[in-house]
């Protein structure tokens, strides 16, 4: 399989932000049968939590961005973890040209 163009991977990122969280991660898994999760919910930034897929054989990169909150619950003890889907990083790999 080719690595994807320039206008490809813009159609990708385009089709990944009007989804959930699950659901991209799942078209992500579909795409490539090398593809890998680099890592998930890494804090690498205040407030933001991020979840890279590397999809080889496509030549690209893909970040799903979240922010994160913490509520409160009736139990004081305990805070619940919200995650909101905000942003789609979709990038080339070094050795993608296109």
């Amino acid at each position: 399989m080719a690595y994807l163009t320039e206008q490809e991977r813009d159609a990708l990122l385009n089709e990944l932000k009007n989804m959930s969280f699950r659901q991209a991660q799942g078209k992500l898994r579909s795409l490539d049968d090398q593809g890998r999760m680099a890592y998930f919910r890494n804090a690498q930034q205040t407030g933001r939590w991020l979840t890279r897929y590397v999809l080889p054989a496509l030549g690209t990169r893909v970040t799903l961005v979240e922010k994160h909150t913490d509520t409160a619950t009736s139990n004081e003890k305990r805070t619940k973890s919200e995650y909101e889907f905000v942003e789609v990083i979709v990038e080339p790999t070094p050795d993608n040209r296109n």
